[in-house]
């Protein structure tokens, strides 16, 4: 047999209904009671039944996160931070891969796991407006990324154009100026890369004396080592002789440092490098990258607790208004712009 509410109850003094709210983490209990009664859980190793106690709310205790790219550094530090801040709440996350496919994003969307799960945080790449408004399912729906929407559904997001904005400053703040950009796509003017691509020329149109050619925009078929490596080469090819690159994201930039490695080309002597996401396979490349950081674990707190207030605040909350949250970003500086620091002695 467990320990059991009872238990702790007799053990601290209390009703069990007194122990119940500090388990639940009810307010309407006084800090010297609510001490006592944890220090008895504590002594006791009691663990309240999570599945009961989800149940008696009629809900799962499960939310699910459907990202598009399993594979990259990001989305798995993403989904890290958000199943260890779920955890702390008491829920549990079920992991979904889109594959950044339409038909698999309005799957999830409409409700695929309807049953097996409380909410969903979607972070998409093909889904449209109308797949959204059409949207029959009404378990609560956190969106995650920068596709603009407009549909009824809270929204997290870093304010992408400024990121991509100080990255770009950073590098002409160093003298660069023909800072080129690679990872721009093809397509509509929605995707992320646009976003970045804006903020790189709104950087560029500030700055007297910076280049400004589309010689200096290097398009890729994805986002991955390779893409970089292939971007970075066409680049030095066509012959627009960038002093400094500002890559889409993390692993765009490490493919653009291998190529330039390869050609002799110095980094960040003869080509300063910066990169977005600040994954840790930048942190040990031979060059450490500089790049923008976004906040993680705001990203991931913000979305479940968006999810949970839709959850907890009854009709009231589940009818307000979307909300668009940004959390913040930091601009990370190492050795691929700044160079390796003098050793002394």
């Amino acid at each position: 047999m467990g320990i059991s509410l009872k238990d702790v109850a007799a053990r601290a003094g209390v009703s069990v209904k007194t122990v119940s709210n500090v388990v639940n983490g009810y307010r309407h209990v006084t800090p010297a009671t609510r001490q006592r009664v944890q220090q008895v859980i504590d002594e006791l190793g009691y663990r309240p039944n999570l599945t009961a106690r989800h149940l008696r709310k009629g809900r799962t205790g499960i939310i699910a996160l459907a990202l598009p790219e399993l594979g990259n550094p990001y989305f798995a530090e993403l989904a890290d931070a958000v199943i260890s801040y779920a955890a702390g709440l008491d829920y549990i996350v079920l992991l979904d891969h889109t594959n950044g496919r339409r038909d698999q994003e309005v799957l999830f969307a409409q409700g695929f796991r309807a049953r097996l799960i409380d909410g969903l945080i979607l972070s998409p790449i093909e889904l449209e407006n109308e797949d959204l408004l059409a949207r029959g399912n009404d378990a609560p729906l956190v969106l995650l990324g920068e596709r603009e929407y407009e549909a009824p559904h809270d929204h997290i997001a870093i304010d992408n154009v400024a990121a991509a904005r100080t990255a770009t400053r950073h590098l002409l703040d160093l003298g660069r100026r023909r800072v080129a950009f690679l990872g721009a796509r093809h397509g509509r003017v929605r995707r992320v890369a646009h976003l970045r691509l804006r903020g790189w020329r709104a950087a560029i149109a500030e700055s007297p004396g910076a280049a400004d050619g589309d010689e200096l925009v290097a398009a890729t078929d994805g986002y991955t080592r390779g893409d970089g490596a292939q971007a970075m080469a066409r680049l030095l090819d066509s012959g627009a002789a960038p002093d400094a690159v500002f890559c889409y994201n993390d692993l765009i930039a490490v493919g653009a440092m291998r190529t330039l490695t390869e050609r002799g080309v110095r980094v960040p002597e003869d080509v300063a490098v910066v990169g977005f996401d600040d994954i840790d396979d930048g942190r040990y490349c031979s060059t450490s990258l500089t790049t923008i950081a976004p906040h993680k674990q705001a990203i991931a707190q913000a979305a479940v607790d968006a999810l949970l207030a839709r959850l907890d605040g009854g009709d009231e909350a589940a009818q307000a208004e979307p909300r668009h949250i940004r959390p913040g970003f930091a601009l990370i500086r190492r050795e691929s712009t700044l160079g390796r620091p003098l050793e002394s002695g």
